[in-house]
């Protein structure tokens, strides 16, 4: 039997795209990875080669029979569009989280997907390292009481990345694949522009009502930084578990998992909870998005 390939492009070759070109060059050794093969890379700048990956124009990419995926490493606000044009196009498609701006764009995106079967994959590298592994276990059936997830992280142009919810929705991500499904109480945010200073901070209640807050902060100067403080009857965890260094790269783990839904080597039960949990994120950064921006309430 003839071992399948796919033709690969990369969209964009910010520091996410870079690291594509690289893994896809260099495939792990017996890895699904194998089954994919780099065509080029498509950016707005002008590079010729990087490495031995050739340049290519988008409207190239979208045309080339040769090609069957997009790998898109562009800006967030531009995910949304771009996800179409390959899904149009009738390619499968990785894109970088967060898949799109709005709630309602990733769910027309979703369904797209799934009327021209191709495969829609959300790069979730927040779950794959190591730190989070090992959190995961420590959590695993224990009552939690009450909890915070608190994010630092350096100043972000709005205007590509998208609201905090969304551009931060690595934070919420870990937040419903923990504690499963949270509704939001409330959510307000503060921002500073003479000193280019936000701060969100969300309310949640998880299905037992027990309460969770994500504090979502941004500035000039910050470290990149998660603290956490999780109670459970059985006490408070407030310093993440110890966790060994993977001898494979995370992105090379999200490529190999893109590889295997191509191969068809994903369980149908495993789509469909990755489906409602990526889509979930996104209507809830979504309800986060309008409680912010609800314009204060006055009480007079």
């Amino acid at each position: 039997q003839i071992s399948k390939m796919f033709g690969t492009v990369v969209v964009g070759v910010g520091i996410a795209g870079l690291a594509r070109i690289r893994d896809l060059m260099n495939p792990m050794p017996s890895s699904p990875s194998e089954h994919l093969k780099l065509f080029g890379f498509v950016s707005r700048r002008s590079f010729g080669n990087i490495n031995e990956a050739k340049q290519i124009s988008l409207e190239d990419a979208l045309r080339s029979k040769e090609i069957h995926a997009a790998f898109i490493s562009t800006e967030n606000k531009s995910h949304e569009e771009t996800i179409r044009m390959f899904l149009e196009a009738g390619k499968h498609v990785l894109v970088e989280y967060p898949m799109a701006l709005s709630a309602k764009a990733a769910h027309e995106l979703w369904e797209m997907a799934e009327q021209k079967d191709k495969v829609l994959h959300v790069e979730h590298i927040e779950l794959l390292t190591e730190e989070y592994k090992q959190l995961k276990k420590e959590v695993a059936g224990k009552d939690l009481v009450k909890g915070t997830l608190h994010f630092t992280g350096h100043v972000l142009d709005e205007n590509k990345s998208g609201f905090p919810a969304f551009s931060g929705i690595a934070r919420l991500t870990w937040l419903i694949d923990l504690f499963g499904d949270l509704t939001v109480t409330s959510a307000t945010r503060e921002k500073q522009k003479d000193k280019n200073y936000s701060r969100m901070t969300v309310h949640f209640e998880t299905a037992n009502k027990k309460p969770l807050t994500w504090i979502e902060e941004r500035g000039p100067g910050m470290r990149r930084e998660k603290k956490i403080n999780f109670c459970f009857t059985s006490g408070c965890l407030e310093n993440f578990p110890q966790a060994p260094r993977s001898s494979v790269g995370l992105f090379m783990q999200d490529q190999n998992l893109f590889a295997k839904k191509l191969l068809g080597q994903v369980s149908k039960e495993e789509l469909a909870a990755e489906k409602w949990r990526i889509l979930r994120c996104l209507d809830l950064a979504e309800v986060i998005q309008q409680y912010c921006e609800e314009p204060e309430k006055i009480y007079s």
